[in-house]
């Protein structure tokens, strides 16, 4: 969860989040956001996309794409007919949207495409959503709860853990989070005094 739980955003920093959701007929589980449209761009459907990856180069090189209405829930394959940026937006046209009023409709849909396709990051980086589901044990072996998202922050991201009757935000910090274990699907913590009475 990513975007105030919204959806897996494509970013290549060492904090977490994630979201369900195939090109070409069949929508995939799971879905890694690019962007968003911001708003219809001239009057022949094309889209003022704001990238929400740290590679909005990747946009020219996309062929293919599923438009996310998160509030409804619904997920749309498309194609993608050309990109270019413009400043800090992506200017997109999809088949099928060849008016402003076509484009228009689209404004608030996300971007998105397969998890499959989320780009490669450097070892011991990670995408947020990788972290959901994983158990958060203190140092000392002491059982914190599960992930179940992440709060996206100016300073930092905190991550949600599901505990015994209680939900904890752990910021996502170096001096706090000691090591990320994503093949034994576990995070150790060094908690400061207090963070889990919280």
């Amino acid at each position: 969860m990513d975007q105030e739980g919204r959806a897996a955003v494509e970013h290549g920093q060492e904090a977490p989040g994630a979201h369900p959701g195939e090109v070409g007929g069949r929508v995939p589980e799971r879905l890694v956001v690019i962007g968003e449209i911001a708003r219809a761009h001239g009057l022949r459907g094309e889209l003022r996309v704001t990238p929400l990856t740290d590679h909005p180069e990747r946009f020219e090189r996309v062929t293919a794409c599923v438009l996310w209405d998160v509030a409804r829930d619904r997920r749309e394959p498309r194609r993608i007919t050309a990109a270019r940026r413009r400043g800090d937006a992506v200017l997109v046209s999809l088949e099928g949207c060849e008016s402003v009023e076509d484009a228009s409709a689209l404004v608030g849909r996300l971007v998105a495409l397969p998890e499959a396709e989320a780009l490669p990051l450097a070892p011991g980086q990670f995408y947020p959503w990788q972290l959901a589901g994983c158990r958060v044990l203190t140092e000392d072996g002491r059982e914190v709860g599960r992930v179940t998202g992440v709060e996206r922050g100016g300073a930092q991201d905190r991550w949600v853990v599901a505990g015994e009757g209680r939900e904890h935000l752990i910021p996502a910090v170096r001096e706090i989070v000691l090591d990320v274990d994503l093949a034994a699907r576990r995070v150790v913590i060094r908690p400061p005094e207090g963070l889990l009475e919280l």
